[in-house]
């Protein structure tokens, strides 16, 4: 039986007792599926607010695209992007909890100390940005560790493992304990599908997804549309959305606390589903 968790967001504390949406919000011009790229004011706003209405608890906001071979950019032009975004949320949602996609701990401390931002969702668990663990012991906030096996630019090149779970799980051992060494314990972990990893790799993961509760941490599952959905599939990342719920689906019955998700009212749906299976499960 998995442990009630809980995570401290802006001093409140969320439950998990029911999984939780992540709505996904690209201020960029190139992530890898195109109708999540929002640019304009028009387009951001439209966007946050479909985000609401449909159910998410949290925006997640990205000014970096992380798709394999995704062009670099730099400090200046991410911190733009997501004050130009931040801004907007906060004008057409002030409550909603807002985590940033970053793996830049200047940026990451921008954004939690000059828009309050809750949650620093960092792909890189810390390998690309030295000072991303002491910033965010720092900030306060909870901190998304993902496992990632590269960078963006080369992640796909042939990713190479003698025991994925193995070196997935020292991953977070070693990665875990040296932020509870800094202070910080409002630690999610993200198993990082598609970040340095075949179409083999990731289903292995997921297949072995309800090992990772013994970390005793919040569980983060991020595959919507992805390409181990529609590489397998023979499809696109446009025709994902129901390899991505039969996905989150499983993930949910795994263990998931947090999906995060291009289309939010589909994985509301699929959350609310599943609790009423497990109810009814329980009650028999």
């Amino acid at each position: 039986m998995k442990e009630h968790r809980t995570i401290n967001i802006n001093g409140s504390l969320f439950g998990l007792t029911t999984p939780l949406v992540m709505g996904i919000l690209n201020v960029t011009p190139d992530s890898f599926y195109a109708q999540s790229r929002k640019q304009s004011v028009d387009e951001i706003e439209n966007r946050v607010l479909q985000i609401v209405k449909e159910g998410a608890t949290i925006i997640d906001i990205g000014a970096y695209s992380t798709r394999p071979n995704a062009a670099d950019v730099t400090v200046e032009e991410e911190m733009e992007r997501l004050r130009k975004g931040l801004s907007v949320i906060h004008g057409v949602a002030p409550n909603i909890a807002i985590s940033v996609d970053t793996f830049r701990a200047d940026v990451a401390a921008m954004c939690v100390e000059e828009y309050g931002v809750a949650i620093v969702n960092d792909i890189s668990g810390g390998e690309l940005d030295a000072e991303m663990f002491r910033t965010v012991s720092r900030l306060h906030v909870p901190y998304i560790l993902t496992h990632m096996k590269g960078t963006p630019q080369n992640m796909q090149n042939e990713p190479h493992y003698d025991d994925l779970l193995k070196e997935v799980f020292y991953y977070f051992s070693k990665k875990t304990q040296e932020l509870k060494e800094l202070g910080l314990n409002d630690i999610i972990i993200d198993p990082g599908f598609g970040f340095g990893k075949t179409i083999e790799h990731n289903y292995q993961l997921m297949a072995h997804l309800d090992d990772f509760q013994l970390f005793e941490l919040p569980i983060l599952v991020g595959i919507s549309r992805k390409s181990m959905i529609f590489k397998l599939l023979g499809s696109t990342a446009q025709e994902s959305l129901n390899g991505t719920t039969v996905l989150n689906t499983i993930a949910l019955t795994k263990g998931a606390d947090i999906l995060r998700v291009h289309d939010v009212r589909q994985a509301v749906e699929a959350i609310k589903i599943f609790e009423k299976m497990k109810a009814c499960t329980n009650n028999k």
